[in-house]
This record gives C-alpha cells, structure tokens and sequence, in this order.
C-alpha cells in the first residue's frame, strides 16, 4: 500500500538564511496515528505548514494522498484537515455555521448529516446551537478540531491538540483521535506531551535541528531503547557491595536501602534469576521489589541530546 503523505528530499530555508528543514524523507501509512516530536525551533510546525501548503517548501516534493501539494495544491488540500496550535474562532458566529462554512470553502454541499454527526462525536451538539463566546478553551479547540473534520478529510494534522486542555477533556479528545484512526483517517500528532504519543501513536518520528532523526513503531522503539528497572528495597541498610555483584552494576541508594538493577528490554529472565541467586548467596535479603519501564519521554531527551 503506498504511503499516504509521502515526503522526498525537503528542503526549506527562509530569507534570513535560516534553514528550518534539511533534505527531509518521510513516508506516512495510511490510517495510522504518527507522532512527531522535537524540541521547539526543530521543524514540527514548518514540515507541517508545508504540507498542508501554507508554506512554500525551497526543494523538494510532497505528496498528500498521491497528490502533489505544489502542482495539484486543489486536490491535495482537500484531503487535509489541520487542527493548528491557536484557537481561533469568530466569537460572533454559532457553532454550526463556523464548522458548516470550513466545509463550504473546500467546495464541499451541504451535509447538515455530517455536521451534526462531527459536532455530537466532539461533544459539541445541543439543540440551542451554542455560541463560540460561551464556550471554554477546551471546547474551542474541539471545535477547531470540527472544522478540521467538516470536508471530510482523509489526513488529519493535530498541532498540540491538547495545549491548555484539562486532564478528563484531553482524555476524551484521545479518544476521538482513536475513532477517527479506526474509520481510516490518518492522524498526524505533534505534541510536548510524551505521554500522549506513548498513549495513542502507532509509530513515532523524532525531529532536531531540522532533521528526521529517527522514525521507528512505537513497540519497537520502546523494546530497543527502552530500559526496566529492578528496585530491590531491603530490610536493612547496607553500606557496601560485596565484589560478587560486581558484574550486575548494581546502584546502591545513598541511604543503603535500595538496590536498582538496570537491563534492557531484550535481556532473557535468566539473567535475573542469576542475580537473585547471587544476592542469596552473598546473604542479602530484600523486603520489596518494584520494575519500572522507561518512558517515551526519556527516549526522545536521549535521542534528542544524543542523536
């Protein structure tokens, strides 16, 4: 199956001589939700833009569901749907005619079937047909969220959806994000929240300096680069290693009262039934035990501060 956004050696450098995107090779599947993250200054929002064509792009091509986005820029924007990082809304306009004129300007007809279906999955139905200036941040941004949607689009770009939102709406808004994924919409994430692509992404891409650093599934990238953690917690303090231990690097708290062991994700059981072994026969007990998993968050600090 080809790819629904497929980018080729992009370029972009502005007027001031800044180059934002350095020779950029990206190919997104279809009906997947992709991650993209960086620091601030990386790229995120200037890949984006170009793709969504409010950007001129210095070299390269891209193509949005097959379409050129320079040469048949009509057909490609039309199956684009962005949601940016601003809310911006007519604070004199209802609900439905602000959702119902984003589908108009794409050429679409009327379909007060599909709006309405948008508004009621976003949460945003009510016979009174709310007003925009009535509504918090939150339901601004589903709105935008709406427009976005109202053409029906076939790829979706959510620029920090969840800036600003609270906790039980940003768990609502995952899961619209899911559905829509599950009715083949594509779904491109940037986010500073990295718990949101490890909640949601498919596959992650990693973004520095204007350069794709990384492109990897999520499961994959968690099980090469991921690392677990065994927390002994002992009954008494211990205030020195026995030379035994030494091959497991073992960390020893400042207080003396827990051990860690580091392993990666791939390492066989085996390994830590030896340890358990050797603690035994160098007498130490332990009263508790905890593993914790590295998170997506210290994968992308890692990658990003050492690429």
């Amino acid at each position: 199956m080809s790819p629904v956004i497929s980018v080729s050696n992009l370029n972009k450098t502005y007027a001031s001589g800044f180059q934002a995107l350095k020779n950029i090779n990206l190919d997104i599947r279809r009906g997947e939700i992709f991650a993209l993250l960086g620091p601030n200054g990386a790229g995120k929002t200037t890949l984006i833009s170009i793709i969504c064509g409010l950007v001129n792009p210095s070299s390269g091509t891209v193509l949005a569901d097959g379409h050129d986005i320079v040469r048949e820029y009509r057909l490609a924007r039309s199956k684009i749907g962005l949601v940016p990082q601003e809310l911006t809304t007519d604070a004199f306009e209802s609900v439905w005619d602000t959702v119902s004129f984003s589908r108009g300007l794409f050429g679409k007809p009327p379909n007060p079937e599909h709006i309405q279906k948008t508004l009621r999955a976003l949460s945003l139905w009510n016979k009174k047909d709310n007003k925009l200036i009535t509504l918090s941040g939150g339901m601004k941004r589903r709105v935008l969220i709406a427009k976005a949607l109202s053409h029906e689009p076939q790829i979706l770009f959510l620029d920090e959806p969840t800036a600003g939102v609270d906790v039980s709406l940003r768990q609502e808004m995952w899961q619209v994000v899911r559905s829509l994924r599950d009715t083949g919409v594509t779904v491109i994430l940037t986010t500073h929240y990295i718990e949101e692509a490890e909640e949601m992404a498919d596959r992650v891409g990693v973004i520095n300096n204007g350069e794709i650093i990384l492109v990897e599934d999520k499961t994959e990238l968690m099980h090469k680069l991921g690392k677990k953690l065994l927390i002994l917690h002992l009954p008494q303090p211990l205030y020195a290693l026995p030379e035994s231990l030494g091959a497991y690097q073992l960390e020893l708290s400042t207080d003396g009262t827990t051990l860690t062991y580091t392993y990666d994700t791939q390492r066989q059981h085996n390994d830590i039934i030896a340890l358990f072994q050797d603690l035994t026969t160098a007498g130490i007990r332990f009263r508790d035990l905890e593993t914790k998993q590295t998170s997506l968050e210290e994968i992308f600090v890692k990658l990003v501060r050492n690429p």
